[in-house]
């Protein structure tokens, strides 16, 4: 679901640039979303340089609030916030902690002999800075949607050419930079991972293509590929009869599907030009 308001990026400046907006201190909340596998979190970390302290989604709401003490006045970035969700405290620490107010008055109105076994006190105030990153936001209550209400929502959206350009700049194979590259107009849910997966494969001697393929083309271009592949078929209206018996669609579909991938089965060998491709 995309929250009201979301400020779509599409680009990693674009993203770095508000980054560093929060890293100077002229954003109190800053609620970064997006796919899997886009270094969220790498360009985050970059850019504040151990300045913040990093909370995992996977910490407990009263873990939170610990490591907000022990770290209050600093900035705060909590990672993977998808785990805290289900957590009504957690929830309810983050609509107290992403207040607008430069100072916020934070607290634990539970557990009082939990607090002081672990020597933290039952509320205290703190100027931390927040940032939220999640691959989904779910707004699933009042305080989720007040905790929303109170930031600045950036929706992460690169295109597959933008995630390429940004590989490109620490990837190492080029055979699998360079499937990359001229695929990229069948990507639909580009993601660094699927570069990472296929080295991966390789490495270990696998079908890396084929698995790659799996990850990233859409259903029916997928399905056109593999009958391309398949040596049980040696026509183009034997496919096609397999495409409608597999829901693919009509002929048309086929040979739309089948144009996308090349007349060979293959991508085009148009490779998309990009300004930081590997050599």
């Amino acid at each position: 679901m995309t929250p009201d308001r979301a400020i779509r990026v599409r680009t990693y400046d674009e993203l770095s640039q508000f980054v560093t907006a929060f890293a100077a201190g002229h954003l109190n909340l800053l609620i970064l979303l997006g796919g899997p596998g886009l270094a969220k979190s790498r360009t985050v970390r970059q850019i504040l340089d151990g300045k913040a302290c990093w909370i995992e989604g996977n910490a407990t709401a009263f873990g939170v609030y610990g490591a907000l003490w022990r770290h209050k006045n600093r900035m705060v970035v909590i990672d993977d916030i998808d785990n805290l969700y289900s957590d009504r405290s957690a929830v309810r620490l983050l609509k107290c902690l992403c207040q607008t107010d430069a100072v916020k008055q934070v607290a634990w109105h539970s557990a009082s002999t939990r607090l002081s076994r672990d020597g933290l006190p039952q509320s205290f105030q703190t100027t931390s800075r927040v940032t939220l990153i999640a691959n989904n936001w779910r707004t699933l209550n009042g305080n989720v949607a007040a905790v929303q209400d109170r930031g600045h929502v950036v929706l992460f959206e690169p295109t597959a050419v933008e995630v390429h350009r940004q590989v490109a700049e620490w990837f190492w194979d080029p055979d699998i930079l360079d499937w990359f590259g001229n695929h990229l107009h069948l990507i639909h849910n580009p993601s660094m991972r699927h570069y990472l997966r296929a080295a991966e494969l390789k490495q270990a001697g696998l079908p890396w293509v084929q698995a790659i393929q799996s990850d990233t083309l859409s259903e029916k271009t997928l399905l056109v590929a593999q009958l391309k592949a398949d040596s049980r078929f040696s026509t183009e209206m034997q496919r096609i009869a397999a495409f409608r018996w597999m829901g693919g669609g009509c002929r048309a579909m086929y040979f739309n599907h089948a144009r996308k991938l090349g007349t060979n089965g293959t991508c085009r060998q148009k490779q998309v030009q990009l300004n930081n491709s590997p050599t």
